[in-house]
C-alpha cells in the first residue's frame, strides 16, 4: 500500500469519526447498553420452538425427551430474553434521566412471558383453524404450522405483544421485524388482535400500533391498515401515544392491496374489495368495492376507463 493511500484511509477515518460525534445518536459507542438485534432474534427463534415442538427443530424430535428439551428451552429464553429486556429497560432509563429496577422488572417480565405461553398457545390454535376454514389449499394444520408465513408473523406478534402490554421498550419492536424481514407482514406489537386472525398470502401487510382487530377477521396480501396524518407538537414533532389506526369489528374481510388509515371503524361482516382506500368509517355488513371495469370491444374509440 501507498504512503499515499494509506493516508488517504486515515483522512477517511478522521472523516467518520467526526461524523460519529455530530451524530452521536448513530452510534452505539460510549452509550447505555443497548439490546442486541442478534440474541433477540435468537430468542425468538427458540420461542417459536417452545409454541411449536417438534416442528422448528433441525433434527428429528422425539416426544420421549419432551420434557428435558422444553425444561432446556424454558431456562435458555429466560437468560437470554431477561438480559435484552433489562438492557431495554436501563436504556429508557437513562434517555429518560429516570431511575428503574431494571433488572427486577426484567426478570418480571421473562416469567410473565413464559407463564403466557399456554394461552398463546390457545389464541395460536384458533388462528391456525382459520387459516385452515379460510384457505381451501391448506391441507392441514401441521402444512400451516410449517408452511404459512401469515401465521410465523401472527406468532411473534402474539410473543411481543403480551411484552408489550408489560410495558417493555425496544425488545418487543425488535421480535416483530423479526417476522417483518422473514414474511414481509408488519404488525407493529402494539396492534389489539382477537382471535381466528387469518393472513393470507401476506406480503406487504402492514398493522400499525393502534390499530384494534376483533375476532375472525382475514386478510390478504398488500393490505395497509395505516395512520392518515400525525398530530404534531409546537416544534412540528409527531405526537406520541394518540389512536391513529383503523379498528376492524368482528368477522371484517379486507381483500388484497387495499389501504385504511386513520382511526376509522370498520362495521361487523363487511367486506373490503381489492385496492380499495378507506379513510371513512364502513358500516357493519357492507361491501365496499371499487367500481368494476369496463370491458372495451376490439376496434371501439375508448380514451379512457373509469375504475
Amino acid at each position: 500500500m501507498s504512503a499515499h493511500h494509506e493516508q488517504r484511509l486515515l483522512d477517511l477515518t478522521t472523516a467518520i469519526l467526526a461524523s460519529y460525534h455530530e451524530h452521536g445518536h448513530l452510534s452505539r459507542a460510549d452509550r447505555a447498553d443497548l439490546p442486541s438485534r442478534e440474541t433477540i432474534w435468537a430468542v425468538v427463534e427458540e420461542i417459536l420452538r417452545l409454541l411449536f415442538p417438534g416442528f422448528l427443530e433441525a433434527t428429528e424430535a422425539r416426544s420421549a425427551g419432551i420434557h428435558e428439551r422444553t425444561a432446556e428451552r424454558v431456562r435458555t429464553i429466560d437468560f437470554h430474553l431477561r438480559a435484552e429486556i433489562e438492557k431495554g429497560l436501563r436504556f429508557t432509563a437513562h434517555e429518560d434521566g429516570r431511575p428503574c429496577d431494571a433488572a427486577h422488572l426484567a426478570a418480571k417480565a421473562t416469567t410473565d412471558l413464559l407463564a403466557r405461553i399456554p394461552a398463546i398457545r390457545d389464541l395460536l390454535a384458533s388462528d391456525i383453524q382459520a387459516a385452515h376454514d379460510g384457505d381451501p389449499a391448506a391441507r392441514s394444520h401441521e402444512e400451516i404450522i410449517l408452511a404459512y408465513p401469515g401465521l410465523q408473523a401472527i406468532a411473534v406478534y402474539r410473543v411481543a405483544h403480551a411484552l408489550h402490554e408489560d410495558g417493555i421498550p425496544i425488545v418487543p419492536r425488535v421480535m416483530t421485524e423479526y417476522a417483518h424481514s422473514r414474511t414481509g407482514i408488519d404488525i407493529h406489537p402494539g396492534a389489539t388482535i382477537g382471535r381466528r386472525f387469518f393472513i393470507d398470502h401476506g406480503t406487504g401487510v402492514v398493522i400499525g400500533e393502534t390499530c384494534v382487530i376483533g375476532d375472525g377477521v382475514k386478510i390478504y396480501q398488500g393490505v395497509t391498515l395505516g395512520a392518515q396524518s400525525f398530530p404534531k407538537d409546537d416544534r412540528g414533532r409527531a405526537i406520541k401515544g394518540t389512536k391513529r389506526h383503523p379498528d376492524l369489528e368482528d368477522d371484517v374481510t379486507i381483500y388484497s392491496g387495499a389501504t385504511i388509515l386513520g382511526p376509522v371503524t370498520i362495521g361487523k361482516r363487511s367486506v373490503i374489495g381489492g385496492n380499495v382506500w378507506l379513510t371513512q368509517d364502513v358500516p357493519a355488513d357492507t361491501r365496499m368495492v371499487v367500481r368494476t371495469s369496463q370491458h372495451m370491444r376490439p376496434g371501439s374509440n375508448v380514451l379512457d376507463f373509469e375504475i
